[in-house]
């Protein structure tokens, strides 16, 4: 019995002890997990939506860091109602496992803002306003903005979930634009340098 809490005793010390030395190699005196976002941030992400249950609505939306430090997005979409306009949102969680999107929750929204649309005073970091399709019901929408980053300090949108509605987002009625149900889902994700536009 001695033996086996002697064991443990040493194992437990020597856990300790490994954890100090690791923490001590970090190259300073404390350790600081934001280092990490810091030395390994990412330029580009891409979401590739995929359509909700009786949905044909789909495609692919990239962000990429400007030179300026803005985020351009090019979203290419198809399988829309011909002629139509349709909200476009970044949501709070890169989460697609509900048919109908409701798990992606609300408009993405750190700083608390009233629902509303780029251009047109405060809005949610996550409003991107509408795209428009032509008589194919193919979309193709680009933009650069401001008020988000990919995974830097303000407003990162890296793991969060990019929501296409069935509906027009009239951009205020709140608090979110009554753009009804949700045709297409998708996560943002890192995206490889040599495919983004």
């Amino acid at each position: 019995m001695k033996t086996t809490k002697t064991a443990k005793s040493i194992f437990v010390l020597f856990s300790v002890l490994s954890s100090l030395f690791i923490l001590s190699s970090c190259g300073g005196d404390t350790y600081d997990p934001q280092d990490m976002v810091r030395d390994s941030e990412v330029t580009s992400a891409v979401a590739v939506l995929i359509p909700t249950a009786g949905s044909d609505a789909s495609g692919t939306v990239y962000f990429n860091t400007t030179q300026g430090g803005k985020i351009r997005m090019v979203a290419e979409l198809s399988g829309l109602s011909p002629n139509s306009f349709h909200g476009f949102h970044i949501h709070e969680y890169g989460d697609t496992t509900a048919p109908d999107g409701t798990a992606a929750g609300g408009h993405y929204n750190p700083e608390g803002h009233e629902h509303g649309a780029p251009g047109m005073g405060d809005h949610h970091a996550g409003d991107f306003g509408n795209v428009e399709s032509d008589a194919m019901g193919n979309a193709r929408k680009e933009m650069t903005v401001d008020f988000i980053t990919i995974d830097g300090s303000e407003n990162p949108i890296l793991g969060r979930g990019l929501i296409l509605h069935a509906g027009e987002d009239d951009l205020v009625s709140q608090p979110t634009g009554a753009a009804g149900a949700r045709i297409a889902q998708g996560v943002i994700g890192v995206a490889h340098p040599e495919t983004s536009p």
